[in-house]
């Protein structure tokens, strides 16, 4: 009979890498977008600023088909005295 070894290497899932890869060029399109509409320019001064950069790059290759995703309004919690 032969005797069975187990691998000590992980198993990686079939499509793990593809899935990461497609993440990863949707983010950096996202960005692109984000530098083509001059976001970076001047830094963002508030939290609408950056809530527009994030929802922009988050958005990926959906800026390219009319979408424009702006936050206008971010209010952050106040800290406790």
């Amino acid at each position: 009979m032969r005797e069975r070894t187990i691998d000590p290497r992980p198993v990686h899932r079939r499509g793990t890498g593809l899935l990461s890869t497609l993440l990863l060029v949707w983010l950096a399109i996202g960005l692109i977008a984000a530098g083509q509409r001059h976001y970076f320019d001047s830094g963002p001064l508030s939290c609408a600023g950056w809530g527009t950069i994030a929802v922009t790059a988050l958005a990926g290759p959906l800026n390219y088909a009319g979408l424009n995703p702006t936050v206008t309004d971010c209010v952050l919690p106040e800290p406790s005295q």
